[in-house]
């Protein structure tokens, strides 16, 4: 599959996994596990074909795992990033003591005020390497990395979880744990 289409069924697989389940007729189960027969026959059932190896494709090259099969392949989630009510079923974990944040120069007032908050989503997104941090603030232009004490955090009773593909979430983060 050349990288344009897979960027396209990315996206729509995003879409659909993480935030419209509905739209396609999919409701997602516990976990966030949907049926892979279900999710392709909504997919192409609203004009978006795509195979099962073209899926199995995505989950398997997608740079940052956004997808995951359970053990019998039957059943797909997204690892991360939902805006719909799921439950993951993450247990708690203890952080690193530096995580990091890419944001654009824009955002930043906002952060310096209020810390980094979930937005549309149920977690704030964290990276286990600056270098991460980066990729994920240049979607947006210019990016800026922010460091996150998360040793303090942890040690003053924010809880942290670790998604599969690596992705560390938190409730927030208030700005003294920001630099």
């Amino acid at each position: 599959m050349d990288e344009k289409k897979m960027v396209r069924v990315s996206k729509r697989l995003s879409r659909h996994l993480r935030h419209a389940p509905g739209e396609i007729g999919l409701e997602l189960g516990d976990g966030g596990w949907v049926s892979v027969d279900e999710l392709l026959k909504g997919l192409g059932q609203h004009g978006f074909r795509v195979s099962r190896a073209e899926l199995d494709e995505v989950v398997e090259r997608n740079d940052k795992r956004r997808f995951a099969f359970d053990e019998t392949g039957t059943l797909i989630r997204a690892s991360q990033g939902h805006s719909v009510a799921v439950d993951l079923g993450l247990a708690e974990a203890a952080p690193p003591e530096v995580l990091f944040h890419g944001t654009v120069g824009a955002a930043l007032d906002a952060i310096w005020r209020e810390g980094l908050r979930p937005m549309r989503r149920h977690h704030v997104h964290l990276s286990a390497t600056e270098e991460t941090a980066v990729r994920v603030g240049a979607r947006r232009g210019k990016p800026v990395v922010l460091r996150v004490d998360a040793a303090r955090m942890s040690v003053a009773g924010y809880r942290f979880y670790v998604s599969a593909n690596g992705v560390w979430l938190t409730d927030r983060v208030p700005p003294e744990y920001l630099r």
